[in-house]
């Protein structure tokens, strides 16, 4: 990959470890304002149906708002918990305000990021709320390593609209054969990026894709051997 210069990662679930940081944010609130609820019997739960509102989100089949609230009062239903629409928009709001207090890494995530750094230039492209996004990435020290952020709310439209990678690689001012996707999400990562000319690697950190066809990693320190 010698025409790369420019790597653009995603970032829940690719370098910040989404699952292990949404269980501390919510330990946090059920201890406080629910402490009947078993923290990890909820997220398990809860972690399929956030995948589910994601998608909705991404292609524009569900609103931020309902987002927010849709993957709580689901999840509540699903355990049978009774709660009340004031509580779930509580919920939803302390969480957002607790999620980017906790700052676990993938494994390998700076070791990887400092390799690279020295080599090419890094960008995120993020589906992720502005709000949250930000915090996220200064509280667990990933901030000095990308020169560019891209969200969803900049370009106006999500992963895998190619106007989001557009707008990224216009931000970066780089042109997309020489740019590189990485992220977990095969629909809007990897066939996003491709669809719109650029190359990607699908981290898999679960291996639950092993009949994908795309270049695909289980740990981040493996690209270290591609790039």
């Amino acid at each position: 990959m010698k025409h790369i210069t420019d790597i653009f990662f995603d970032l829940d679930h690719t370098l910040w470890d989404f699952d292990a940081n949404s269980v501390l944010a919510f330990d946090k609130i059920f201890k406080e304002q629910h402490p009947t609820i078993d923290t990890y019997q909820f997220v398990e739960v809860y972690a399929p149906i956030n995948q589910a509102c994601w998608k909705l989100y991404q292609v524009d089949k569900m609103t931020h708002e309902e987002l927010r609230y849709q993957r709580l009062k689901q999840s509540f239903d699903a355990l049978r918990y009774k709660i009340s629409d004031e509580a779930i928009d509580k919920i939803a709001h302390d969480y957002i305000v607790f999620l980017p207090d906790n700052n676990q890494l993938f494994e390998g995530a700076l070791e990887v990021l400092d390799y690279l750094s020295s080599k090419y230039n890094l960008h995120i492209i993020t589906n992720g709320f502005a709000e949250v996004q930000y915090k996220k990435i200064a509280n667990s020290g990933l901030e000095g390593y990308f020169k560019t952020v891209t969200n969803s709310e900049m370009a106006g439209v999500k992963k895998p609209h190619r106007n989001i990678f557009e707008f990224a690689l216009s931000l970066a001012k780089v042109d997309k054969q020489n740019a590189l996707m990485i992220g977990d999400c095969i629909d809007a990562d990897v066939r996003g990026a491709i669809e719109f000319g650029m190359e990607a690697i699908l981290f898999d950190e679960k291996n639950t894709h092993t009949t994908a066809t795309f270049t695909r990693i289980n740990h981040l320190k493996e690209l270290k051997n591609i790039l």
